[in-house]
C-alpha cells in the first residue's frame, strides 16, 4: 500500500513542502497532491497544480496520507478534520507535539510507536531529531545522565524566502569552518564503535552544514573525552534541516505507520 498511497502534502510550496514533494518522488509516490493557502492555489507545482487547503478538501475521505508542514494555527484547524476523514497526519508543527494519545516519533529511535497513533503523528523539529538520532545508542550502551546542547539553526528553518536571500551568497562564505586543531585531545573508541553502527548515523571527521546538505543520514564527529565532567564525552553533528530534519523523517514516520495498517488489513 505505501507506494499506492493517496498523499497530501499540505504546505507545499514552503520549503519543507518543496523537499516532501521531491523526496517522494524519489521514492517512488504516483498519487500525490499539493495544498497551500488560497493565494498559492492554482499555481503550478513541478507538474501539480497547487490545491486550497481547507477542511472540505482535506476531509473528504479520499486521502490515506497528509503530510503537513504548515503553521501551528493551521495545523490545529485542519489536521483533526483530515484524520477524521480517515486519513494518517504526520505534523510538522507543534500544535500537536505534547497531546495525549499523539506518539512524537523519529523512526530511529522510537519507531514502534508509530502503531499508538489515532490518526495523527507528530514529528519532531529539526533539532530535537538528529539529536535523538546520536544520543539514543549511547543512552542505550552506557546511559545518560545529563546532556548539554549548543545548536546552530539552518537558515531554512526561517523559510522559503530566507533561503533565496542565501543562494545570492557565497557558499563557501557560510560553512563552518575549523581553524583550529586537536592535538593531544583524547578521542572515546567506545563511543565511536557504538555510533559508527548506529541507524541514521554517518562518521566523518569533521562535520560541516555543507556536507551534510541532500544527505539522509546524521553526520557525527570530533568525538571525544570531555574533561569537565565526569565520564563526560563532547562531540559535533550536523544534518540536513529540511531532509532528515523534516522532511525525510515525516515520510519515514508515514511509511512506518502505512505498512502496519496494511498488516493489520490482512
Amino acid at each position: 500500500m505505501t507506494n499506492r498511497a493517496r498523499v497530501a502534502v499540505v504546505g507545499a510550496t514552503g520549503a519543507v513542502g518543496s523537499v516532501t514533494l521531491a523526496l517522494l518522488r524519489e521514492r517512488g509516490y504516483g498519487d500525490v497532491r499539493a495544498f497551500a493557502s488560497a493565494r498559492s492555489a492554482g499555481a503550478n507545482l513541478d507538474g501539480l497544480t497547487v490545491e486550497e487547503a481547507t477542511p472540505d478538501a482535506l476531509g473528504a475521505g479520499d486521502l490515506d496520507l497528509c503530510l503537513f508542514s504548515v503553521g501551528t494555527s493551521a495545523s490545529r484547524e485542519l489536521v483533526p478534520v483530515a484524520a477524521a476523514g480517515g486519513a494518517l497526519c504526520i505534523d510538522k508543527s507543534s500544535a500537536f507535539r505534547l497531546e495525549s494519545g499523539v506518539p512524537l516519533v523519529v523512526p530511529e529511535v522510537n519507531g514502534d510507536r508509530v502503531h499508538e497513533n489515532a490518526g495523527i503523528v507528530a514529528n519532531p523539529n529539526c533539532c530535537s531529531i538528529p539529536l535523538s538520532i546520536a544520543l539514543a545508542p549511547l543512552r542505550d550502551t552506557a546511559g545518560l545522565r545529563r546532556v548539554r546542547v549548543a545548536t546552530y539553526q539552518s537558515v531554512s528553518g526561517a523559510g522559503a524566502s530566507a533561503m533565496d536571500r542565501l543562494r545570492g551568497e557565497s557558499v563557501e562564505e557560510h560553512d563552518l569552518r575549523m581553524d583550529w586543531d586537536f592535538d593531544g585531545v583524547e578521542f572515546d573508541e567506545e563511543a565511536t564503535d557504538v555510533l559508527g553502527e548506529a541507524e541514521g548515523v554517518r562518521l566523518v571527521g569533521f562535520p560541516s552544514p555543507l556536507e551534510a546538505a541532500g544527505l539522509d543520514d546524521v553526520l557525527v564527529g570530533r568525538i571525544r573525552t570531555d574533561e569537565t565532567v565526569e565520564n563526560g564525552l563532547a562531540l559535533f553533528l550536523a544534518c540536513d534541516n529540511l531532509r532528515k530534519g523534516a522532511a525525510l523523517n515525516a515520510i519515514q514516520i508515514a511509511e512506518l505507520a502505512l505498512r502496519e495498517r496494511s498488516v493489520a488489513q490482512g
